[in-house]
């Protein structure tokens, strides 16, 4: 009887203690989703969106364990691949540096180049890097619905190995300019959010609100996360941000004065509660640049008046951050942030130590340069981060990276820098140089520089000649004449970083303890449009149809010419001019007596008598036919 007993509860007894192992290793292995949204006035009358998602998968020592809110696609991505770092970004519109900063964390991680850009570190070994890569862009391109695929061929990445800021053999860098952003992009991109775009700080993405925007970059960066354990595999952290730049719809009626907005204005939906699944749903609303930040720090003043009162305030140097809670909003009391200015406001965000852009030189199809601009900002005597360790002068570090497609032939030997107008040497300004010259239809071009810029520089040029390459005709893109994309050149700046570094400590919020992070400063350039020597399209067309033309007359007349039988065809019309002669010529009789001309008589003679005349003008067409055979042979065949 005890030993029917103890059968029974053996299974139940294991039941329950597999039940606590799992229920005490998800304990252990809780996986984290956060939301929060910036919103962030400008000076030329625009707001700033930032939409902020970090998802967090913490060390695991199993790899096919099931994921609560991390999503399973870029787990699956991650096993598969080894992809040890990855960023991916969608960008319409370029990032105006001057007006909306470029010397803060938010300006340095999410102003990117337009059209797609991905750069990947893999965790295999050299050899195999390529492959991983080739194979990464190919679920990529599924997955977000775009062209990502067109990465795969070498003449379209690059391996830079100091110039990206990423220092690692094992990255991979490509982008395509011309790469249309639309909500095909964004819908897989909201897949991956737990709440998607039903719930949460993200109902707010209306797709008409966020495309009207003069900026829209939607980003998705992964990176593993070291456990410092034996034994447990590396955490996974996956950030998803979307950063906008609207236009107000309001009209204020002074011409100084800053239009007033809200979010109901700005996307055309409010807040109704936050995602059941994150951690933490917040708004922010970023204030800087005031003359008198201490009156600011209150939600109504003299100058602006919230419409919400903020749940805390937090102070920065030059800035004030105002904090909301939306855990309290509802369908019935929404959540809806609006800012109203009541006095005409001035003020300038921080800049980079020098304000880069790239323009072409030279005319015609055949050769030209290219030219990188680099002109001081307003507030650099203000900058931090210079270096004195060159014998105690001051100089600015500025690292140059930039990719050339194999068909833009790049003459390296031909670089010239310019300080102030005036021509310097390389050695006094280029402290190092790495170049990989293309390879026609193999690889593209790529350069990597060091330049060491004194503080007191106005201007800096860096100029360098290329020919233009010529393509196949399969290798030309549907819009040719439009021109070839050269994809934006890197600028960044090692010694500087860019940080928000507030009075009090709120490392459980990720945005904060995000922006607390020290980020390196870098802005991307314009894309260059290179006009290329392009074929006449049409001429294929015409030399079809006169090589079809030529081909139908030659076989039509030589055909006609053998099978035509003359004699046959003059018996043929002479029967049939017999059985109907009686009244043609009664006719022709009547007609001549009328005219008063003699009436003529049929013609007597035989086939036999015109035969060797007929022989004669078939021999004649036979030889003509045969000469234009031998002419057309003679002058289309390559020599």
């Amino acid at each position: 009887m005890a030993r029917l007993v103890l059968n029974r509860w053996i299974p139940l007894l294991i039941l329950q203690s597999f039940l606590l192992a799992i229920a005490f290793g998800s304990s252990e292995v809780e996986e984290e989703f956060t939301e929060s949204l910036l919103l962030k006035p400008l000076p030329d009358r625009k707001v700033l969106a930032h939409f902020h998602f970090e998802n967090r998968a913490p060390p695991s020592n199993s790899h096919g364990r099931h994921h609560h809110l991390f999503p399973k696609a870029i787990s699956q991505l991650v096993q598969k691949f080894r992809v040890k770092e990855m960023e991916l970004s969608f960008t319409q519109g370029r990032w105006n540096h001057e007006h909306w900063g470029g010397f803060d964390p938010l300006s340095s991680m999410n102003a990117k180049p337009v059209g797609v850009e991905l750069w990947a570190v893999f965790d295999v070994p050299h050899s195999e890097v390529d492959a991983s890569w080739k194979n990464l862009t190919h679920a990529l391109s599924g997955l977000f619905c775009a062209s990502i695929n067109y990465l795969e061929s070498s003449t379209s990445y690059a391996s830079p190995t100091w110039g990206f800021g990423t220092n690692s053999d094992k990255l991979r860098y490509g982008s395509l300019p011309r790469e249309a952003v639309c909500t095909e992009n964004l819908t897989p991109w909201l897949k991956l959010l737990p709440c998607r775009d039903k719930d949460g700080i993200s109902a707010l993405m209306n797709r008409p609100s966020v495309y009207r925007g003069f900026y829209h970059s939607q980003r998705l960066r992964l990176s593993m996360v070291d456990s410092g354990e034996e034994g447990l595999g590396s955490g996974m952290l996956l950030e998803q941000t979307l950063t906008v730049v609207l236009q107000p719809d309001t009209v204020s009626g002074e011409k100084h004065l800053q239009p007033s907005w809200s979010l109901s204005s700005l996307f055309g939906r409010k807040v109704v509660g936050r995602c059941v699944l994150a951690k933490s749903s917040n708004v922010y609303l970023q204030m800087e640049g005031f003359a008198h930040p201490e009156a600011h720090s209150l939600w109504k003043n003299a100058e602006f008046e919230l419409s919400v009162k903020p749940d805390r305030t937090l102070r920065e140097t030059s800035s004030f951050l105002h904090i909301f809670d939306i855990d309290k909003s509802s369908d019935s009391e929404p959540f809806d942030l609006g800012l109203t200015w009541k006095l005409p406001s001035k003020w300038s965000c921080q800049q980079a130590p020098l304000h880069a852009s790239r323009f072409l030189m030279g005319s015609g199809n055949e050769r030209g340069a290219i030219a990188i601009l680099l002109k001081a900002a307003e507030s650099q005597d203000k900058l931090h981060g210079r270096d004195l360790t060159n014998g105690g002068r001051c100089t600015i570090k500025a690292n140059v990276f930039q990719i050339f497609p194999w068909y833009v032939k790049v003459y390296y030997h031909t670089l010239q820098i310019f300080v102030d107008q005036q021509q310097n040497t390389s050695s006094e300004v280029l402290k190092k140089i790495n170049v990989s010259p293309s390879t026609d239809k193999m690889s593209s071009g790529m350069m990597e520089m060091m330049l060491e810029l004194p503080c007191e520089v106005k201007s800096a040029a860096i100029s360098i000649e290329y020919d233009k390459g010529f393509l196949h005709i399969d290798e030309y893109p549907p819009d040719a004449n439009q021109g070839f994309d050269i994809p934006s050149a890197l600028i960044s700046f090692p010694d500087h970083h860019a940080s928000l570094d507030f009075e009090e400590e709120h490392s459980t919020l990720p945005l904060l303890s995000k922006f607390k992070d020290k980020s390196l400063v870098r802005s991307y350039t314009e894309v260059l449009l290179v006009p290329l020597t392009t074929p006449d399209f049409s001429m294929p067309y015409n030399v079809i149809t006169i090589t079809c033309t030529v081909f139908a007359l030659y076989f039509g007349s030589l055909l006609n010419a053998l099978r035509r039988r003359i004699g046959e065809e003059e018996r043929f019309l002479k029967s049939k001019g017999k059985k109907t002669g009686g009244l043609k010529q009664l006719l022709s009789r009547f007609t001549a007596k009328i005219r008063g001309r003699p009436v003529e008589s049929p013609s007597s003679e035989s086939p036999e008598a015109e035969s060797p005349v007929l022989s004669k003008k078939l021999l004649v067409k036979i030889i003509l036919v045969a000469v234009a055979a031998v002419a057309w042979h003679y002058f289309s065949t390559d020599k």
